[in-house]
């Protein structure tokens, strides 16, 4: 797989070639599942967030930027899919398997914690220029490397290290705000 491929690489005869999409790309899908560490995800969860990919983004194959590198598409594809998985289990797994378990005080209280910690985050985040936002989500999502993200993104390795520094820098303020020492 090629990190720089543009999605009009991907065109034969006018039409997406999903094939050499789907040889090219399984791999890389595989990946960005396994450094999210969903170790709940079973073996045919896995195939199927795969080939469910493939499926939304041939769905949406005429909204795609042909101008645009096809691997933070799938990324962004592959995450929101293990996303939704992920509630999926957890609704069902807190419907089923926690139903008559009394949870400690201690456990729920640092469930809670981690709630607010991630919606802090998550708010802090999101108030960020789009750039930033791409950098976080490439480097904590999907677990690229600073050179994987500077020639996807097409700018110098430095700044990614660096525009990752002050994205890091604000979460911890943020946190500071919300009560979060930077020991915890």
């Amino acid at each position: 797989m090629n990190e720089n491929k543009k999605i009009c690489d991907y065109y034969k005869n006018n039409e997406l070639d999903l094939k050499r999409i789907i040889d090219e790309y399984s791999g890389y899908i595989y990946k960005i599942i396994e450094n999210m560490s969903i170790q709940y995800l079973s073996k045919e969860d896995i195939e199927e967030i795969i080939s469910d990919t493939f499926v939304v983004l041939w769905k949406n194959r005429d909204r795609l930027e042909k101008s645009k590198s096809l691997s933070p598409y799938i990324a962004g594809i592959t995450k929101n899919l293990v996303r939704e998985k992920s509630r999926v289990i957890n609704i069902h797994n807190d419907i089923e398997d926690y139903e008559n378990i009394i949870q400690d005080f201690f456990i729920i209280d640092m469930m809670c914690e981690q709630r607010e910690k991630i919606a802090i985050i998550d708010k802090t985040v999101k108030n960020m220029k789009k750039i930033d936002i791409e950098i976080f989500e490439l480097y904590y999502y999907s677990a690229m490397k600073y050179n994987e993200i500077a020639n996807i993104l097409n700018i110098s390795e430095f700044s990614i290290k660096s525009k990752l520094f002050r994205i890091r820098k604000k979460i911890k303020k943020e946190l500071l705000k919300g009560g979060y020492s930077d020991e915890e």
